[in-house]
């Protein structure tokens, strides 16, 4: 176990991730804020949902939820549909159109983190990645039968799109 004032300048550290998580806020095009663009990132990687699992994901309350999804509706990035099984329920998906936008969300992510990172070997970034998700994966297997620390099932670190984990998320912002 790592002594507490490794804790305690981890703790520094991870506030100091505001910084960059405002530099990928100043890249965001003014027609898409963040909330739109992790709706947008969302429904990219897990596929068409309904809005009460798109809120679990953004962990955000569905009224909040519902602002974004308005949003990026109104612009014709996604689509509600009825859900065959269960008709009072919409289904969002993102059109060719969201399919873009999102695209060029991550083309400027990628473009800011090479230009402020340009100094970083491949290795650096591969292990700054890695730790990363060493990390979200430590916090996401806590709680009702989660893993005890340091000892990780294999399970906890592939759970299925549907589960309520939101542990593997990416959202540009």
């Amino acid at each position: 176990m790592a002594a507490r004032s490794q804790y305690e300048e981890l703790a520094r550290q991870l506030s100091a991730v505001g910084a960059v998580k405002r530099g990928l806020a100043r890249i965001l095009p003014a027609e898409c804020p963040g909330g739109s663009a992790a709706v947008l990132a969302l429904l990219g990687e897990h596929g068409e949902m309904r809005i009460s699992r798109l809120a679990e994901l953004l962990d955000v309350d569905m009224s909040v939820t519902s602002r974004h999804v308005t949003h990026v509706a109104e612009r014709g990035w996604i689509e509600r549909s009825s859900d065959p099984a269960d008709k009072r329920s919409r289904i969002l998906r993102l059109t060719p159109a969201g399919q873009d936008v999102l695209s060029d969300l991550n083309r400027r992510s990628t473009e800011m983190f090479a230009h402020h990172l340009q100094d970083w070997s491949d290795d650096e970034v591969g292990q700054l990645n890695t730790l990363l998700a060493r990390l979200r994966d430590s916090f996401a297997c806590r709680g009702s039968g989660g893993c005890a620390p340091g000892k990780h099932r294999d399970e906890c670190r592939s759970r299925p799109a549907d589960s309520n984990d939101e542990s593997h998320t990416r959202t540009p912002v």
